[in-house]
This record gives structure tokens, C-alpha cells and sequence, in this order.
């Protein structure tokens, strides 16, 4: 059966409203998708080892944190900057504090400028990949592991970058379903406040 006239309009304006969901619903994972592949956005990639190149050339990295507001953590980078070989592993630590009476969780985000370095610059592991929980006073240092792709050379435009910068953002999330403060007299916390290395 044909439609006519008012239900032909209707059908058509619902028909466009499915596709346009369809369309926002896609195009989240594949904007990350393309931020990842491309680097767009200062968006790093992820890799499973180091390149077994690595160049004679350096390339100094810098270390920025930055909390979103109402975070009630202190978080802070352990360096400011380092120089390394590209294609070099490097090992860098952030450290976070919950100076408050409660358990809090929270989640990085993060990104390289300048942007046209990002699809070159690789993590092997990260604090960032994980959320992270700190009980009251505890103080956590968190490491992250990461490489510049020697292919950064023969980029048009990433070749003319010598210093990046890595930046992390943490912002509190919600505690997980269920989740029970550890208890003291496991030794997860110490009065006080507590250290702890996270690997």
C-alpha cells in the first residue's frame, strides 16, 4: 500500500529520525577508532612492545595533570619532562592523593600535543587504561610506559616536532556496584595516609 498526503510525511520524518540516530550511535566508536589510527586529537596509540629500531635522533616529553572540577584528588606528575632516544622506552609516574574521609574513583583522560604526534606516540601500559580507586589518605604512585615511533621522522608534518607534551586529566566517577571500603587491618591503609606503587 502506498502512502499519501500526511502519513507519507510522518513515515518519512521518522524514517530520518532512525537514521540520524543510527548515524550518532556509529559515529562514536568510529571517531575513537579514527583518533586512534590517525592520532587525531592527540589521541596516543596502544602498543604491546617497544620497536626494535631505535634512532640515534631525541625527542624531549613533557608531563601535564590536570584535574576536573570538583576532583578531590591532588595529582601530579613525578617529572616534569624527559629526553629520550625515539624508538627508546621510557618510564614516567604520575602520583594521586585522596586527602578525604571517603573512597573515591577516577578515571584519566588523555592526550599528546602537538596533535600531529599523537598517532606516534604509543603507551605499553598505563595508570590510564584502568580505573582507579584510593582510599582515604592513600597516595599512589602510577606508572606509564611509552615509546616515540621511529616513523615520526618521515612524517610531513610530525617530523618537525621535538618536544612533546602528554597531558592527563582525572575526573571522579561513580565507585563499583557493591564496592566495600578495604579495611585497615588488611594493611591497605595506613593511618596516616599510605604509598603504593601501582604496576
Amino acid at each position: 500500500m502506498k502512502l499519501q498526503g500526511p502519513s507519507r510525511t510522518v513515515a518519512q520524518l521518522v524514517g530520518v529520525v532512525v537514521l540520524m540516530g543510527g548515524l550518532a550511535w556509529a559515529s562514536v566508536p568510529f571517531y575513537d577508532w579514527f583518533c586512534r589510527v590517525t592520532g587525531f586529537g592527540g589521541i596516543t596509540d596502544v602498543a604491546e612492545a617497544a620497536p626494535d629500531e631505535v634512532l640515534q635522533q631525541t625527542i624531549k616529553v613533557r608531563f601535564d595533570a590536570s584535574k576536573e572540577r570538583g576532583m578531590a584528588w591532588e595529582f601530579k606528575p613525578m617529572q616534569r619532562e624527559m629526553e629520550l632516544r625515539i624508538g627508546e622506552t621510557g618510564l614516567a609516574f604520575y602520583e594521586a592523593y585522596n586527602p578525604t574521609d571517603r573512597p573515591i574513583a577516577g578515571s584519566a583522560a588523555y592526550n599528546v600535543t602537538p596533535y600531529e604526534a599523537g598517532g606516534f606516540f604509543s603507551k605499553i601500559q598505563c595508570f590510564c587504561f584502568e580505573e582507579q580507586i584510593l582510599q582515604p589518605g592513600e597516595r599512589v604512585q602510577m606508572p606509564v610506559t611509552f615509546f616515540v615511533e621511529p616513523g615520526i621522522v618521515d612524517d610531513r608534518d610530525a617530523k618537525f616536532v621535538h618536544t612533546i607534551t602528554l597531558s592527563y586529566t582525572f575526573f571522579e566517577i561513580d565507585l563499583p556496584e557493591g564496592y566495600a571500603a578495604l579495611d585497615d587491618a588488611r594493611g591497605d591503609r595506613l593511618d596516616g595516609g599510605s604509598e603504593t606503587n601501582l604496576n
